[in-house]
């Protein structure tokens, strides 16, 4: 394949814009071709100067009548355009040597640029412009914007493109009988949307309903269910350990002593994942599920279940979770369980070091821990397990994709088998999301909360109201009750007023007298943060001021109240978690969100489905239709759009179709298969795996 600007020689070095191109992955002609454009300006037509109204993009030729700086302290540039119909003031605040001849008087000029009144008649503040010469050809196709960086301009990127397009392979490689009727030819699409005529109407092409649009994406949708599909295929073809059964014939199988230890019983829900694992996990293919249910559904004791199964067929289990303070709560509950039992329990953080961390791996690797339990130090290249047959993810979506992709390379040590794989998430996965992104996983779903769970009242409140909300504080506190307190920052900012951490721990001690206000936060040294729980846990703090490092995995049913400050600077997936620390037990509890007005319409929209819903599923669907798939994802994808073209929700029928036909693809053509994955995603479909 030809190199584009962006590969050039080994012994030239790279040019800014070069750089800029390789950053954005514009590395083959094809990732040329298939960078599509933001939008289009129409620079196919002149438009007579005294025609032009307020508010229009318009374009206009003319001769400099007059270029002069005007003012002192605040210096601009301005310019008389005449076109013979009338006269155009073009005004620059920033401008150069280099643009003042171009602008100078006698000049013939091409402007285009939003069209506003002032005081000496209409005007452009900053058009863009060029000279002419009288009589220079018109574009004969609308000219294409491009996504860019400062360090790549727009000139350089059309032309780098337009000489790609040349070059680039748009030959069909799919069989037509794949292909959604009446979608024209790849070709044929991709110029078009590079350089569309005139005459083609800008509403079809804005959103994206034009049959050109929508061949590529469902090229690109194609592209993602193959990628899929591929990886299924590849997991098929690997071993993993049978982990059914009890190593030496035990009659009282762990999972079994576990299941009656339990202060409580398995609601249907909970006992339906553990069949859909259990039957994974006896089998000699590596699983690859998705755990998924609601904020205190109970997918620890699911967890802690499934790593009982691998420990009674003699096999290692290691859960990791995103953040220590999840993690240690993951460590003692499963302590609680499962080392009156017998079972080693080993603990690995960031925080643990010297002889206590080497104690550990010591025992991780001679097998005596059959549980690790830790942050991402559990798979730091010193770690090594001795027979680790299953590995549990926890906040799946938090972890990077090289971090979990180096979890699924270090799961086993056994050289012909890899581990089982089970992740879990407290966000729920909207359908068309499980269908695109999800597709190669299996995924159970917990959809019944434990019975005694009270549902947490949701109310919204601006700022103003802030003392009568402290007074309910003190009422909870005076029936024995803890309460929480979310700040979203540690100190302040200069850019942000919002209340911090530090503050509102202070303002609420003053304003409880006799209550005890304890503070948690990101920057507090790990045996802080400990003691700070444990105190909470054992109700010696009422009132707990925290960041969001208690977003996920704090247990502590006697708190009944949540007040999240400046609630409309987290995200709808957050306050959902954040909410969840409530209601744990059988007490009723409020989560009181408090807003600084004026609200943005994303803020009312997120303040508005948590007043409306404690359902994760119906939030998780409004999450997403709030902020779109790459960003509900999370790091996923690394910063990389898996999907830079298909919408979820609008190419519905696009994806049921690319669902439908990429199986028979791949089982009758799969060199096109192969083929038209590496076109769209090139390395990127590594990522799928994550």
């Amino acid at each position: 394949m030809s190199n584009t600007p962006a590969e050039p020689g080994a012994a030239r070095p790279l040019s800014g814009p070069q750089r800029a191109m390789r950053k954005l992955g514009l590395l083959r002609d094809i990732d040329l071709a298939l960078h599509l454009p933001l939008r289009y300006e129409d620079e196919t037509r002149i438009e007579a100067i005294a025609a032009l109204r307020e508010g229009d993009t318009a374009q206009v030729e003319g001769v400099v009548r007059s270029s002069e700086v005007e003012g002192r302290s605040r210096r601009q540039l301005v310019v008389k355009l005449n076109d013979g119909s009338g006269e155009l003031v073009l005004r620059f605040l920033n401008f150069y040597p280099a643009q003042q001849k171009t602008l100078a008087r006698g000049q013939r000029l091409r402007v285009r640029g939003e069209v506003r009144g002032g005081f000496l008649g209409r005007e452009m503040v900053h058009p863009a412009f060029k000279a002419v010469e009288p009589g220079a050809p018109l574009p004969a196709a609308l000219t294409p914007v491009y996504p860019a960086s400062a360090q790549l301009p727009q000139a350089y990127l059309r032309k780098a493109i337009g000489s790609a397009l040349v070059r680039a392979p748009l030959e069909e490689i799919l069989p037509p009988a794949v292909l959604p009727p009446g979608l024209p030819a790849l070709k044929e699409a991709v110029r078009l949307l590079h350089q569309p005529p005139p005459s083609t109407p800008p509403a079809v092409l804005e959103d994206r309903s034009h049959p050109a649009w929508q061949r590529l994406k469902f090229e690109e949708l194609l592209a993602q269910q193959l990628a899929q599909a591929q990886a299924v295929a590849q997991r098929a073809k690997l071993r993993a350990p049978a982990l059914s059964g009890c190593v030496g014939g035990d009659d009282r199988p762990l999972h079994g002593r576990l299941l009656s230890a339990l202060p409580f019983g398995l609601t249907g829900a909970q006992q339906r994942v553990c069949a859909e694992i259990d039957a994974d996990l006896a089998r000699p293919v590596p699983m690859h599920r998705l755990l998924q249910g609601d904020v205190g559904s109970g997918k620890t004791v699911v967890a802690a279940l499934s790593a009982a199964r691998a420990i009674d067929a003699g096999w290692q289990c290691a859960l990791m979770a995103p953040t220590e303070i999840l993690a240690e709560q993951h460590f003692h509950k499963l302590v609680q369980w499962l080392q009156p039992l017998g079972v080693t329990v080993a603990w690995l953080s960031g925080s643990r070091k010297g002889k206590k961390r080497a104690a550990m791996i010591e025992k991780i690797a001679s097998g005596e821990a059959a549980l690790v339990v830790g942050t991402h130090a559990v798979i730091q290249d010193d770690v090594v397990f001795a027979r680790l047959g299953l590995a549990i993810v926890d906040e799946q979506h938090r972890f990077g994709v090289a971090q979990r992709l180096q979890l699924r390379h270090k799961l086993t040590e056994q050289a012909a088998l890899e581990a089982h794989l089970l992740t879990m998430s407290a966000t729920p996965i909207p359908r068309t999301l499980a269908m695109t992104y999800y597709a190669d996983l299996d995924v159970s779903t917990i959809d019944e909360l434990p019975p005694g769970r009270t549902p947490v009242v949701t109310k919204v409140f601006a700022d103003q109201k802030r003392a009568q909300v402290i007074e309910r504080i003190r009422d909870e506190v005076a029936r024995g009750r803890q309460v929480y307190w979310v700040c979203p920052l540690v100190e302040e900012s200069e850019h942000l007023d919002l209340q911090n951490a530090t503050a509102t721990h202070a303002e609420l001690g003053a304003a409880l007298p006799g209550c005890s206000v304890g503070l948690l936060h990101g920057r507090m040294a790990a045996a802080e943060k400990a003691a700070v729980m444990a105190q909470f846990h054992g109700a010696q703090i009422a009132v707990l001021v925290a960041t969001t490092v208690i977003e996920v995995g704090v247990d502590v049913p006697n708190a009944s109240l949540m007040v999240i400050e400046h609630a409309e600077r987290f995200g709808l997936a957050q306050l959902h978690q954040l909410r969840g620390r409530v209601g744990r037990g059988a007490v009723a509890s409020v989560c009181v969100l408090l807003y600084t007005p004026p609200l943005s319409d994303t803020g009312k929209a997120r303040l508005k489905a948590m007043a409306d819903t404690t359902d994760g599923f119906e939030i998780a669907r409004r999450d997403l239709d709030i902020r779109g798939p790459g960003e509900f994802m999370g790091a996923r994808q690394s910063g990389d759009e898996l999907l830079r073209f298909a919408d979820l929700n609008g190419d519905s029928g696009l994806l049921e179709h690319a669902r439908r036909v990429a199986p028979r693809l791949l089982a009758e053509r799969p060199e096109a298969a192969r083929a038209h994955v590496a076109r769209w995603l090139g390395g990127r479909s590594e990522f799928l795996k994550a």
